[in-house]
């Protein structure tokens, strides 16, 4: 039996967050190729350190002269991605770091895999495990302590830029620890938030007293109380920041992207991979699916996992998890999960319209629980599968 009474703790780490900076460009890379070719194939990662960006991995569109076209703007990709997020430090600044470009075509190996031919179907661009977790304690269908977390960063974030609090920098995390009475999150034992200040004089208690207004403001009422325990910025100081202060890399922090470590994560990151790459396509699709089931009231908390072999098309598994919270027999879901969707790669990207420029907004603050955008962004958190996954069961 699952306990019921518990204290979770998830952090968050915000856009300026040298690993997150890494997954932007990424993202970007990939929006710009995307644009140009629906179906092209990135496969991009990014090194970050002081003054300096490299770029590199597989990219493949059908049109090689426009791929070469393509390779003359990643530096501008780049200081595009780096002046948004709002780096302009001594020692990391948008015009003056350098960038070093290091992609290439796409492995003829992996295309012949992957690549629709003949009477075979696309295939995965790898093997591969792949999670997708809902549950409704928030009505994002969210767990609450990566859910705020998340809440929390985005919030100064927007503070940060419309120049409602200057002395923030880019750089931020934060962290908490929720209370769970009867299996429901009730309230805070404890916060961390340290956020880079661009003031050198600025003390920890300072930026607390900018901070907590918009803190309390993200958080449900009563979750703060006068026994929560704050830790702001609890080194003192944090003036330098981003990759000046610790390099970063794409794909490291892959909890953060998804559910905080209260579900299963898969081996694979998500930025700079195009949708042909089950790594990301498919932990969209078992997402939708688990957010669906729990929507169609068939579950309180759902766990997919889907599985998948390189250059094959279908599924080699799906498993479904309801932790005793299931209308139905699990079995039934996995069954039900099968009818209501085409799960192999071109069927996931198809059905949630994944061949569009729509990645470089998912590189920070979570690529679960967004509000699906008008443009197809964050497709995969559409609650339109519910109805057929109760007709199918």
């Amino acid at each position: 039996m699952s306990r019921k009474n518990y204290t979770f703790t998830s952090e968050s780490v915000s856009e300026g967050h040298p690993d997150k900076v890494c997954d932007r460009i990424s993202d970007a890379v990939l929006d710009a190729l995307i644009a140009e070719e629906p179906e092209a194939r990135v496969a991009c990662e990014t090194f970050a350190t002081t003054d300096r960006v490299v770029i590199g991995g597989e990219v493949g569109l059908s049109d090689q002269d426009k791929l070469h076209d393509y390779m003359g703007k990643i530096d501008e990709i780049a200081r595009a991605c780096i002046k948004d997020i709002g780096y302009e430090q001594d020692k990391f600044h948008h015009a003056t770091c350098e960038i070093t470009n290091l992609l290439h075509e796409q492995s003829a190996h992996i295309a012949q895999g992957v690549d629709a031919a003949g009477d075979k179907d696309e295939g995965a661009g790898d093997q591969g495990i792949m999670f997708g977790f809902a549950t409704n304690e928030t009505p994002e269908l969210m767990p609450a302590p990566i859910h705020y977390a998340h809440a929390i960063l985005r919030r100064l974030a927007e503070v940060r830029k419309d120049g409602s609090e200057p002395a923030l920098g880019p750089d931020a995390k934060s962290q908490l620890s929720v209370i769970y009475r009867d299996g429901k999150p009730v309230g805070i034992s404890s916060l961390v938030l340290s956020t880079q200040h661009l003031d050198d004089a600025l003390s920890s208690h300072d930026i607390h007293a900018i901070v907590a207004p918009y803190i309390e403001e993200v958080l449900p009422d009563g979750w703060l109380t006068a026994e929560t325990e704050w830790h702001v910025n609890p080194t003192g100081k944090f003036v330098i920041g981003g990759p000046d202060g610790d390099a970063g890399l794409t794909g490291r922090k892959i909890i953060v992207d998804t559910y905080g470590g209260a579900a299963p994560h898969g081996g694979g990151a998500f930025s700079g991979k195009d949708p042909t790459k089950v790594d990301r396509s498919a932990a969209y699709a078992a997402r939708y699916l688990a957010k669906n089931v729990v929507a169609a009231g068939l579950a309180e908390k759902c766990t997919i996992q889907l599985s998948y072999a390189i250059g094959v098309s279908k599924p080699l598994s799906i498993y479904c998890d309801t932790f005793g919270t299931g209308q139905v027999p699990d079995a039934k879901i996995e069954s039900a999960v099968a009818q209501a969707m085409d799960l192999t790669p071109r069927g996931i990207r198809e059905h949630l319209s994944l061949n569009k420029p729509i990645y470089q907004r998912t590189a920070a603050y979570g690529h679960f629980g967004r509000a699906p955008d008008p443009d197809g962004g964050f497709s995969w958190e559409r609650t339109d599968l519910a109805d057929a996954l109760t007709s199918a069961i």
